[in-house]
């Protein structure tokens, strides 16, 4: 049994802040690639930050870089997502991802369609004007 449960959405003004917790069970979210995706209502799922096996490997996308860090806490065996100076087109439901027994970072896209990818339930980030 493995799942992924993602917390920590809410709503903020441009310029605000908020870390999101993404909390693995059924297997160990250190022991592999971890990843954070959003989506906006009607719009495909794209790729926000990654983390590797150990925290050892960091990866973001150009729109969040500098602005969001993505941490691994294996004691509590969560990921997080530090979103700092937040703007409106943040504003999507935020989900973690990862595939489990394997180990390395696959692209963003090879995990959307991979068959063995889990997901969370999605946490809503709202960021207004």
């Amino acid at each position: 049994q493995v799942q992924l449960v993602e917390s920590g959405g809410g709503s903020v003004q441009t310029g605000g802040s908020l870390r999101l917790t993404c909390t693995a069970s059924g297997y160990n979210s250190s022991a592999g690639c971890m990843a954070w995706f959003r989506q906006i209502p009607d719009k495909e799922r794209v790729g926000v930050a990654k983390i590797g096996a150990g925290g050892d490997e960091l990866y973001y996308v150009n729109d969040v870089r500098g602005r969001f860090t993505v941490s691994l806490d294996s004691a509590k065996n969560a990921v997080y997502l530090d979103m700092n100076n937040l703007k409106p087109e943040d504003t999507a439901m935020y989900y973690c991802a990862s595939i489990p027994r394997v180990r390395v970072c696959l692209p963003f896209g090879s995990m959307e369609i991979h068959k063995d990818t889990v997901w969370g339930q999605g946490t809503q980030v709202t960021v207004s004007s």
